[in-house]
């Protein structure tokens, strides 16, 4: 199927759901559309069953789109910098040490734990899963999802600090999840045994790289902004800066990323304050708004879509049922702990460890990073765990989400 056949039918499908959201369910735009796409996706399969085979048609359709590819080098750049835009790094600055460890070291505590524990309940249940496998399961889903983060927050009304610290942290874990993947996912599948220097040197190129580059995309961008006073070319600027930038860095074996996060702060902060002028800031905010919302919506609803053309056994429905509370309980300990030690030199909102483990939902990076492993029975199973953790977390967790803030009463 060509390109454009593929864009017309998804954003076609988009609008559509979204419509049939608003005029009739009213859930949160990125919500809805999913819950929509996966009952569209349940009718497909139950219209199979009368041998109409509709849903094998659709599967096809889907399998003709590269998630992986989609995603991690197609939109994760935009909704990146989108995301950035809207930081202020005084805020940041302010809680940089909270999130920095959550970010670095709570990822790659919730990393070992996860892969542990899958290792462990898959053993139980007679699915054979190396170790190694497990620890690349838990690096994909321990970060979590700045795109599923950010929509939302913007409705929960936490208090301003905890929003800051959800908000930081799913930024920059995010790049950091991809490294840890990058690197576990190299050991699974190398021939030869990898060295600690090499990993080492594969993480420090990966994130120490991919944070001096964005500083130096960042520096560009700002330069380039603050030489013109003409909104259309400004807007243009940033568009190509992410989409050259993330490429760049992809080509240079950077973390695009933590490369495109990085930018967006400095543009969102130092090129918003010095560089733009009032008309050239609202014009920008009200692109990449847009762009934000479209490319959510359309995530969303692949991601509801994707469910067509997964492989769901027994054995794989029980494991997610058993690992869904498990992770969640990872998660708790691996934010618990630090936080539980940082409050000797800090103070947190009441209830900030519930609403930060509740709030750090998972959404289609993870997928997308499962997608890109190797076709192989072992992937098989990561990618149908990882699909049932992805949509618990963003129907059941976003959902309730605005709740559980208000009955911690800090909001």
């Amino acid at each position: 199927m060509e390109l454009f056949d593929i864009l017309a039918i998804v954003i076609s499908l988009t609008a559509g759901f979204a419509y049939l959201n608003h005029r009739f369910i009213g859930l949160p735009v990125t919500i809805g559309v999913m819950v929509i796409a996966l009952l569209a996706s349940l009718l497909l399969q139950i219209i199979d069953l009368a041998g109409l085979h509709l849903g094998d048609h659709a599967a096809r359709w889907l399998s003709s789109i590269d998630f992986n590819a989609t995603l991690l080098h197609g939109m994760l750049s935009y909704l990146l910098f989108a995301g950035a835009l809207h930081v202020k790094l005084d805020d940041l600055h302010e809680h940089k040490w909270t999130i920095g460890i959550l970010a670095t070291v709570g990822t790659v505590v919730s990393t070992f734990l996860v892969g542990t524990i899958t290792w462990w309940v898959l053993g139980l249940l007679g699915v054979a899963l190396p170790l190694v496998m497990c620890l690349v399961f838990g690096a994909l889903i321990s970060p979590t999802d700045p795109i599923a983060v950010l929509g939302i927050l913007k409705n929960a009304k936490a208090p301003k600090s905890l929003e800051v610290k959800i908000t930081g942290e799913s930024l920059f874990n995010d790049g950091v999840g991809v490294v840890i993947f990058l690197v576990l996912a190299e050991i699974a599948t190398s021939t030869h045994e990898p060295t600690m220097s090499h990993m080492a040197g594969l993480f420090a190129q990966e994130a120490i790289g991919g944070t001096l580059f964005g500083l130096a995309l960042g520096a560009l961008g700002y330069g380039l902004l603050k030489s013109i006073d003409q909104y259309q070319v400004e807007v243009i600027i940033t568009l190509a800066l992410v989409t050259g930038g993330y490429a760049l860095a992809d080509a240079l074996h950077l973390s695009g990323p933590i490369a495109i996060v990085v930018a967006g702060l400095v543009i969102g902060n130092q090129g918003r304050r010095f560089a733009m002028s009032e008309k050239t800031r609202e014009h920008l905010d009200v692109f990449w708004e847009l762009l934000d919302e479209i490319l959510n919506a359309v995530l969303f609803v692949l991601i509801g879509l994707e469910v067509l053309v997964l492989t769901f056994t027994q054995e794989y429905l029980l494991a997610s049922l058993a690992l869904i509370p498990l992770i969640l309980l990872c998660r708790l300990v691996a934010i618990g702990l630090p936080m539980t030690l940082l409050r000797r030199v800090r103070t947190f909102s009441p209830g900030a460890i519930w609403l930060m483990t509740w709030g750090g939902l998972r959404g289609g990076i993870s997928v997308a990073l499962a997608l890109s492993l190797p076709t192989s029975p072992e992937r098989d199973v990561i990618l149908a765990i990882t699909y049932a953790v992805v949509v618990f977390s963003i129907v059941v967790q976003g959902l309730t989400m605005e709740k559980l803030v208000k009955r911690l009463s800090v909001s």
